[in-house]
């Protein structure tokens, strides 16, 4: 475990791991433009576990996906690592998300007729790994979630919540400098949404692991130890909270 803690963590400094200046997204339609952001201005730090919140059309959605480099701002700069990563080439881009970005998604996206093992080692087959390097650190990340003892079950044999696990397990297993988790607890009932989101909790005060999380509920926010509401393409508060325990 603590050498887990070691790599996913990697010892940060507690270091600026995301600056936003002036970004602004405009999508088109026709000749409509549309304002999604609206010159967003932000920094997040290494180990901060942020809750990103806002209604339908704040431009939550559209922040989260430029900072997974799934989107690139209209204007405006975005650094991840002090890297500027906004202007980067689609290789670039690809290599960011797999190497130094672990997504949750509200769906799971796992692949249905795959062992838990074989999910988790997914994303490791783009990174040159040896298949015994792939398989330990599989069985790291999945030991880390609480799901050793599911390692051969697919995904049809798994819960909701133990799916949501081995999707946390495989977003961890690059050791990425960042989580972004987008509605993760959206399809689960309430004890195991608790339970994800202690999950997060742990793996956020334990492991050092950057935690950006976006919901619409105050009761999964409050598992973050920082709140940042959208409105109108505009960040309107962003204050630290009394996390939940």
């Amino acid at each position: 475990m603590a050498e887990i803690s070691r790599t996913i963590g990697k010892d940060l400094d507690r270091g600026e791991l995301i600056r936003v200046r002036d970004v602004h997204k405009i999508y088109r339609m026709g000749d409509i433009e549309v304002p999604a952001l609206c010159g967003v201005n932000l920094d997040i730090h290494q180990g901060e576990f942020v809750a990103v919140m806002g209604a339908s059309g704040s431009g939550k959605s559209t922040f989260m996906n430029i900072l997974g480099c799934l989107d690139r701002p209209t204007s405006g700069t975005y650094l991840l690592e002090g890297q500027e990563v906004g202007s980067l080439s689609a290789d670039a881009w690809a290599q960011i998300r797999n190497r130094k970005i672990g997504f949750v998604f509200q769906s799971f996206n796992l692949l249905a007729r795959t062992s838990a093992l074989e999910n988790v080692e997914l994303p490791l087959m783009y990174n040159g790994l040896s298949g015994g390097e792939r398989r330990e650190r599989a069985l790291e990340v999945l030991s880390l979630v609480g799901l050793e003892g599911r390692l051969h079950h697919t995904s049809n044999q798994l819960s909701g919540g133990q799916q949501q696990r081995v999707a946390i397990a495989r977003a961890l297993v690059n050791r990425p400098s960042l989580i972004l988790a987008d509605e993760p607890t959206g399809n689960l009932d309430s004890k195991t949404s608790g339970e994800i989101m202690e999950m997060f909790q742990d793996l956020n005060a334990r492991v050092g692991l950057t935690i950006v999380l976006v919901t619409h509920e105050m009761d999964i926010a409050a598992y973050a130890r920082r709140q940042i509401h959208f409105r109108d393409g505009l960040v309107i508060s962003d204050h630290l909270t009394t996390r939940k325990v």
